[in-house]
């Protein structure tokens, strides 16, 4: 059984302080999804900020519309800099997913590097090869976009 792993890069002319308030808050994140993921957080009582430990529920519908239940465990967390979220029950085989802030000078560069693996052994891996990865791809030049209209274009 294969993994895979999906990096995506983003210059943000905004603080590290601003950034992270933002990408640390739970509540940001249906912001950040593409509306076609249905993509609900199920968790009663979420903090205002990440921390190692916090578990967070959610519906999302990756493939055609039928809603699953995704729960995630925020693993380690360093104060503006980086959080781990790793998946407990949901799509994947496995998903850990790093997000990691770099002060720069203009801005903040967000770097997030996905490890993950599909389910059903070698049909998993077909299975990334016509639509898993493509779907990753659609899902974070979303969030892309959804950054800029929030902070702003770079340079």
């Amino acid at each position: 059984m294969g993994h895979y792993q999906l990096f995506s890069e983003q210059k943000i002319p905004a603080s590290v302080e601003e950034v992270w308030d933002f990408i640390a808050s739970p509540q940001n994140l249906k912001e950040i999804t593409p509306d076609h993921m249905g993509f609900d957080i199920t968790s009663k009582h979420l903090p205002e900020k990440m921390h190692p430990g916090m578990i967070i529920s959610y519906k999302v519908s990756p493939m055609l519309g039928i809603k699953m239940t995704w729960v995630t465990e925020i693993t380690q967390v360093k104060e503006r800099e980086f959080f781990v979220d790793e998946q407990r029950i949901g799509p994947y085989a496995m998903w850990h997913h790093q997000h990691h802030l770099l002060p720069i000078e203009g801005g903040v560069i967000m770097r997030d590097i996905v490890t993950y693996q599909p389910p059903f052994g070698p049909l998993g891996a077909v299975a990334n090869a016509v639509f898993i990865r493509k779907q990753l791809a659609t899902i974070f030049a979303y969030r892309f976009k959804a950054v800029e209209e929030k902070f702003g274009k770079f340079g």
